[in-house]
């Protein structure tokens, strides 16, 4: 059975510890967890014209390259980054991941997802229109991502 305490000692820096008998998938898991959530911003400067933008990063749908742009897509707005899409990967949670060459998707947010054996099979968001897709190399990665997220519920 799985322990958690607590030890507060003011002469120790911030440290977590996991103490396991075994390096369990539910170890790792925990691991990844605790990762994401650490030292991970949760709300991202975004832009449009000359108005800088504060948003949370649950509020967006998925990142994605137009020319040499970093454009950034809520439900109803598009913005834009400062950042590439190499840097978004380091930046972000593990909620965030790589579905094609020149996009990013928040996995929390897909509703569905039309498969397409032969091409990239189109993400779909609950409540909006838009919709990006997934190449055929980054399609396992993501129903793995899925399936984790769905677990952990």
């Amino acid at each position: 059975m799985l322990k958690i305490r607590i030890e507060m000692d003011e002469n120790v820096s911030e440290e977590i510890i996991i103490k396991c008998n075994s390096l369990s998938d539910e170890v790792l898991r925990l691991q990844q967890l605790l990762t994401d959530a650490i030292g991970k911003p949760e709300h991202l400067i975004l832009y449009k014209g000359n108005t800088e933008y504060y948003l949370e990063l649950n509020d967006i749908l998925f990142f994605e390259t137009e020319s040499s742009v970093v454009m950034a897509h809520t439900a109803k707005e598009t913005y834009e980054t400062s950042y590439k899409l190499y840097e978004l990967e380091d930046l972000l949670p593990g909620r965030f991941l790589r579905v094609s060459k020149g996009a990013i998707v928040n996995a929390s947010k897909i509703y569905s997802i039309n498969r397409n054996l032969t091409s990239s099979s189109a993400i779909e968001f609950s409540g909006t229109y838009k919709t990006i897709y997934v190449s055929r190399a980054y399609y396992k990665s993501l129903k793995e991502k899925l399936e984790e997220m769905r677990y952990r519920k």
